[in-house]
């Protein structure tokens, strides 16, 4: 349909999600990557994973593009000197807690400054490992209010400017900030998922990380012809 990246995750990062063990999350990863190089073997495959052990083995044993971690280093301390080893693009999310306590009652003193500091200060660790392709995902729905996410859309632009210049992830597709503003189900929320996509290129996205992929397609070759 038109994708460019295919993301593989095996621990949920819902909210209130279960737990699952570094093995279960191999095992489960294992299985999908068999099946995608089986199918797709030229695919470009970006896994989701914020455990050093389990991006290692994703790059090493299955030639996996690059790294997608909701943690951003911080819940495995050896994250980011093991994405200085294995010399791939690393997405660094923003998020405070975990995926089980991240929405309980999410809490800060200056919203967007704080999300740019953190941001500032990872970037500058992995580039004195010598990281040098770093994507930054400000993590929509990750320990934010439905008002946070709408600001942190409104100003996404800033974080281009992170050290000289910062590639974007956005991930809204299906997200609580969309149905909830709406009073609608995750189910019905396509046509207003595209016009949050719309904002999010407008405003400096690069990458959009969607469930519809044909229907974001179609959205991004539109923006590119009005831009």
């Amino acid at each position: 349909e038109g994708a460019s990246i295919i993301d593989i995750g095996a621990y949920s990062s819902r909210p209130d999600a279960d737990d699952v063990s570094t093995e279960e999350e191999m095992a489960r990863l294992r299985h999908a990557l068999n099946l995608v190089r089986q199918h797709q073997p030229d695919a470009v495959v970006s896994v989701d994973t914020f455990r050093a052990d389990v991006a290692r083995m994703c790059v090493e044993e299955y030639g996996v593009a690059m790294v997608n971690d909701i943690s951003a280093g911080e819940m495995d301390d050896e994250m980011f000197p093991t994405i200085a080893r294995l010399g791939v693009p690393y997405i660094a999310m923003h998020m405070k807690g975990t995926p089980q306590t991240m929405q309980i009652n999410p809490q800060y003193e200056h919203f967007l400054k704080e999300i740019f500091y953190f941001f500032s200060e990872k970037v500058q660790k992995l580039r004195d490992l010598g990281v040098k392709d770093i994507i930054l995902d400000p993590g929509f729905g990750f320990a934010k209010t439905i008002e946070q996410n709408y600001a942190l859309l409104r100003s996404l632009s800033s974080f281009r400017d992170i050290d000289g210049g910062r590639r974007l992830l956005v991930g809204v597709s299906r997200k609580s900030m969309i149905y909830r503003a709406l009073g609608i189900s995750p189910e019905e929320t396509l046509p207003a998922t595209q016009a949050v996509h719309f904002k999010a290129l407008e405003n400096g996205a690069d990458i959009l990380r969607v469930h519809d992929v044909a229907e974001a397609v179609r959205t991004m070759s539109l923006y590119r012809l009005m831009a």
